[in-house]
């Protein structure tokens, strides 16, 4: 089976079976096993982003520029505001607070880094990272003097991109979106429509880095290029396999396995024979760039606005082990890809706990105990939500 599938229509697909996929034969298609789902709690606003802390509390960044500090992952966990400057956040777009990262360290550092959109005087600067102190009564947190990484491009706050993830050997990876900036994904010199992957104290490139070895700064941070917009970021459990979902323009919503170096072929300034941002272009354009990796899976002819990802992983989760979660946004449903070892897919479920019941949904973690952890994004009563195997 070819390892890029579109599926179209999938709301129909997943009843009524698959279409066929791109150069081969879709996945296979079948009722997802029956799921748990608890509110634990409904006091949040756009809530973009989850780290649980070694000591069981949770912290939540949301979108309009507030942190949340919950007192467990459980139903009926108290939410604390935790105070800290986040005067220099720009909410805008899709833009504001976004991604957010525990340090490894954090028990004996109290280190927690973010991924904001960054204004001066209401006036977009870019996107950067930015590293945290929380206080030891978990109220307040202060912010390091200067930057992790800073330059990443913003512009209205469309396609911020800025999802967070730590790679097996410690190294962080960051999602980029291209800003809507038609030369961005292509251009090697620039951070935007890229994975990066860094230095998690220094913010440097981190060892082994495809491009190490070039005479541009930016260049040496770059893990891939040719994104739209990356959303999601996920390590396979027992293994060295990155995922990544970013969204697509009017079709072809992606998740795609990282490969060091490789371009994914989203280009909408044509090799930069246009200035315009041509959306009408390819998500992964093989005929300009034939390297170009192919998704392991596309939405098709229409898109869910997919979102965050993560691996449900433990014996607790019965035959749904292994299965790759992924939250969408315009969709407002729970998307579960299972995987071959290869990282192709092989069949696609949209559990009915989650269809359109919790709208749109936001962040997925795994959580200490095996459970996966969701945020919805509507902008009033958002949630945390548990997700257990029923």
């Amino acid at each position: 089976m070819n390892s890029r599938v579109a599926i179209i229509g999938l709301s129909v697909l997943l009843t009524a079976g698959c279409a066929g996929g791109v150069g081969g034969s879709a996945p296979s298609t079948s009722p997802s096993p029956s799921l748990a789902v608890e509110v634990v709690t409904d006091k949040l606003t756009h809530g973009w982003e989850i780290g649980f802390l070694p000591d069981g509390q949770v912290l939540v960044s949301q979108r309009p520029g507030r942190l949340a500090l919950l007192s467990g992952s459980r139903p009926g966990a108290s939410v604390t505001e935790v105070r800290a400057d986040f005067t220099d956040v720009l909410v805008r777009g899709e833009g504001g607070l976004m991604g957010l990262v525990v340090h490894p360290d954090f028990a004996t550092s109290r280190k927690f880094t973010t991924c904001q959109t960054y204004q001066q005087d209401d006036r977009p600067i870019d996107v950067r990272l930015v590293t945290w102190t929380l206080a030891a009564d978990g109220r307040s947190a202060t912010k390091s003097p200067n930057p992790l990484l800073a330059g990443l491009p913003v512009s209205s706050g469309r396609h911020s991109g800025c999802r967070l993830q730590l790679a097996p050997d410690g190294a962080l990876l960051v999602g980029t979106g291209d800003a809507a900036q038609a030369a961005a994904a292509q251009d090697r010199h620039g951070l935007g429509g890229k994975v990066l992957r860094i230095d998690l104290n220094t913010g440097a490139p981190a060892p082994g880095n495809p491009f190490a070895t070039s005479g541009d700064a930016r260049e040496r941070l770059i893990h891939t290029l040719g994104h739209r917009n990356v959303q999601g970021l996920a390590v396979r459990p027992g293994g060295d396999q990155v995922f990544a979902a970013e969204h697509g323009p009017t079709r072809d919503d992606e998740v795609n396995l990282l490969k060091a170096g490789a371009n994914y072929g989203w280009d909408p300034a044509q090799g930069g024979t246009v200035t315009s941002y041509d959306e009408s272009v390819p998500m992964t354009d093989t005929e300009r760039f034939p390297d170009a990796v192919p998704a392991v899976w596309s939405s098709g002819s229409s898109t869910e606005a997919v979102c965050a990802v993560d691996f449900l992983s433990g014996a607790n989760w019965g035959e749904l082990d292994g299965t790759l979660a992924m939250t969408t946004l315009k969709g407002s449903k729970l998307l579960l890809l299972s995987l071959d070892e290869t990282g192709a897919v092989k069949s696609v479920s949209a559990p009915r706990e989650l269809d359109d019941t919790h709208g749109r949904l936001r962040a997925a973690r795994r959580g200490p105990d095996g459970a996966l952890y969701v945020t919805t994004s509507n902008g009033t009563g958002d949630k945390l939500l548990r997700i257990t195997r029923r």
